[in-house]
């Protein structure tokens, strides 16, 4: 079982000077570290949350064509980005002090989403320059049992409304793989 999800992600962005100066406030209130490629081979910033330990990073590189996203018309492509947050308070203090302070587009403001997993609560923005949508969201390592009586609730009632489903949605989620062996 892999231990480490997504090693990186890059972004082909609009306006890159722009862009790097909305992501440098973005992920530096994050606590993240950044660095650059120093356009050696290709021009990119990357910013880590667990610098100088490689774990998961974001790259911004400039566009050679392109025009500004819009989440809601579904493209092909990256929908959205979802950051880790600490805590529930660190998703409500990003939203005050950093969304709302900086006029950044919240297209939902923090909730919880108990059809998600048990305890998901998240903000959802726009990035304002090339319109890339994001999310801060945090998932509790363990969740309180109140979360769980409203994830089971949130689900049941999603049940109800799909007789198709054999099993409750907890299960019927789940999809098999094929397995490296099974491959062979």
């Amino acid at each position: 079982m892999r231990w480490r999800g997504v090693h990186h992600v890059e972004f082909s962005v609009l306006d890159y000077d722009r862009s790097i100066a909305f992501f440098d406030q973005l992920f530096g209130w994050l606590g993240y570290k950044s660095f650059g490629t120093l356009d050696i081979g290709y021009r990119s910033t990357y910013y880590m949350a667990r610098f100088p330990f490689f774990h998961s990073y974001i790259g911004i590189q400039p566009a050679q064509t392109g025009e500004r996203l819009d989440h809601e018309e579904h493209r092909t492509g990256i929908h959205h980005l979802a950051l880790w947050a600490r805590n529930r308070r660190e998703v409500d203090r990003f939203y005050q002090e950093f969304l709302l302070a900086n006029d950044i587009p919240v297209t939902d403001k923090p909730a919880e989403y108990p059809t998600y997993t048990p305890g998901y609560y998240a903000v959802f923005f726009d990035d304002p320059v090339t319109g890339i949508h994001m999310e801060l969201s945090h998932t509790p390592l363990l969740a309180s049992p109140a979360a769980y009586r409203r994830w089971f609730a949130a689900l049941r009632q999603e049940w109800e409304q799909h007789p198709e489903w054999q099993k409750p949605p907890w299960k019927e989620a789940m999809r098999p793989l094929p397995s490296r062996k099974a491959q062979r």
